[in-house]
């Protein structure tokens, strides 16, 4: 049950990985907009992290965070918030606000950092 929970863990942070470097290959390759890459790495993120959040798989005497989990997930409907938002608007005018397009690689960096260091 252990290695099916490492599995999982693994998926989870190929979800964030995925978000963040679409993200950065955006932010850095000049064009700063979303992609539908952002919204899968998100949605990889999101259901790995609710398997994560069931309690299966513990070693015996491990309690789970619940304030970590919810932090976390509501960190991610904030990310996700931002992005359909900001799809939106790409849509309709073909550019989004630049402080919605910042936050959303800075509310990755700051979910990752909850996960490492909490």
């Amino acid at each position: 049950m252990e290695t099916l929970r490492h599995i999982v863990l693994f998926v989870h942070l190929i979800g964030f990985a995925t978000l963040f470097g679409s993200w950065a290959v955006q932010a850095f390759g000049g064009k700063r907009e979303f992609t539908r890459l952002m919204n899968a790495g998100m949605a990889i993120a999101a259901v790995g992290g609710l398997i994560l959040a069931a309690p299966w798989g513990l070693p015996d005497g491990a309690e789970m965070n619940y304030a970590k989990i919810g932090t976390k997930l509501v960190v991610l409907l904030i990310i996700g918030a931002l992005l359909g938002i900001g799809l939106s608007k790409q849509r309709k005018s073909g550019s989004i606000p630049p402080a919605m397009f910042w936050l959303v690689g800075v509310l990755t960096l700051v979910n990752a950092g909850i996960a490492v260091l909490w």
